[in-house]
């Protein structure tokens, strides 16, 4: 009787897997099309590139907002309740950009996606941890999850690519990624969830969720991720401008610069677990980070002939900083309040994916030229490789991470 039930809560746990990578994946494949989406509003509303760029900013500011003031709702309602939530909610407004045609009605659209993105991915997170049984595992299923996020941020492109070249309009990205939703809204409602045993009688709210992010482990590893996203959306927001006007040896390389870097980010992120499982976390970050940021000196030191390389390979040692971050920041507390730390944490994910491009943008005006808002990302790399390194030497978080030692 114990193995049949364990082997049916490993079943269970191997669907709530499957339905959280093709959440992530589904998300990936909308926000990361963005940047092929932009010069058609460009050229079809008549647009700036400073006003067809809040098509990005929207989403990411309206996620932020919605992980951080409805990040406690996977705690207090459950994780299934919140999944059902976003996604329907996601579902909703793609199915809505077939309504209309103008630019402003799509940036409230958009708004709305991120509110619902915001719901059901701290649902998820919230999940991971109900199903992971030490934090080296939660790791390794974070580092996963975020390869299916890689995958859809290579196919979401191509899909745009694909509808525009055959002379169809980009919105049938979203009402195809509105009827994706709802089988996943169907596997969601089918989906057993494990029971997670309260292990505090606080209330939980917003106002909880406000004292929980003075906690300076959650601020710190938010710190961290902070920094790693805008050193990655640097990439693919400014890498293709920087190579646009390049043209020595290695041109095919800067045609196919980004692709190559999703491509590696990916694959690296599914290799994740296993590089975990050899070495220490702490380690893996650090190295990991020193090589970031080794690619982004090189790149503006020896020029734009290095950056064709340098920032495309970057990919492969960006894979494992951001899942591994956020899986070490979200195993510090309790698991009945992991649907708060995530919103938390996904507050300054979005934040810095919005303000860090912006920030490059502006150095680049103010100085003529995109490589000088890539000093900035440099200084970004920098920083996130001292902060990795006192988390090798300090190790802080250790024995909240009390797991990581089974």
């Amino acid at each position: 009787m114990v193995s049949d039930s364990k082997g049916c809560d490993n079943r269970n746990h191997t669907r709530i897997r499957v339905l959280t990578y093709l959440m992530f994946f589904m998300f990936a494949m909308t926000s990361d099309a963005v940047g092929v989406i932009i010069p058609e509003l460009i050229s079809q509303f008549g647009l700036s590139m400073s006003q067809a760029s809040a098509f990005h900013y929207m989403p990411m500011i309206f996620i932020a907002m919605s992980g951080l003031f409805l990040g406690f709702l996977a705690d207090k309602i459950g994780r299934k309740l919140t999944i059902l939530l976003g996604l329907l909610l996601f579902a909703l407004a793609c199915f809505m950009f077939a309504l209309g045609e103008s630019f402003y009605y799509f940036l409230f659209l958009l708004a709305f996606v991120g509110t619902a993105i915001g719901v059901f991915k701290t649902g998820a997170l919230g999940l991971i941890g109900d199903i992971s049984t030490s934090s080296k595992q939660h790791s390794s299923t974070m580092n996963t999850v975020e390869g299916y996020f890689g995958v859809g941020a290579m196919i979401g492109p191509a899909i745009v690519s694909y509808l525009l070249i055959s002379g169809v309009s980009w919105k049938y990205l979203y009402f195809g990624a509105g009827c994706f939703c709802l089988v996943l809204c169907w596997l969601a409602y089918r989906a057993d969830y494990p029971q997670i045993k309260r292990s505090s009688t606080d209330a939980i709210n917003l106002s909880s969720t406000f004292k929980m992010m003075k906690n300076p482990y959650a601020l710190g590893f938010s710190l961290a991720i902070g920094l790693y996203v805008a050193t990655e959306v640097a990439i693919y927001v400014w890498m293709p401008t920087l190579l646009q006007s390049y043209q020595g040896d290695y041109t095919t390389l800067a045609a196919y610069a980004l692709t190559i870097f999703f491509t590696l980010r990916a694959g690296g992120r599914f290799l994740g677990g296993r590089v975990l499982d050899r070495f220490p976390w702490q380690q893996v970050m650090f190295w990991f980070s020193f090589a970031i940021s080794a690619c982004y000196l090189g790149s503006m030191i020896y020029g734009i002939e290095a950056a064709v390389v340098l920032l495309p390979l970057s990919g492969l040692f960006m894979s494992m900083m951001y899942p591994t971050l956020n899986s070490k920041g979200i195993s510090c507390f309790p698991v009945d309040q992991h649907g708060s730390v995530a919103g938390g944490i996904l507050f300054f994910t979005a934040v810095s994916a919005a303000v860090g491009p912006l920030l490059m943008g502006l150095v680049g005006d103010i100085f003529g030229h995109v490589k000088y808002g890539f000093y900035l990302a440099t200084g970004f790399a920098i920083l996130l490789c001292l902060l990795s390194g006192f988390n090798l030497v300090k190790d802080p978080a250790r024995h909240l991470l009390t797991a990581e030692a089974h």
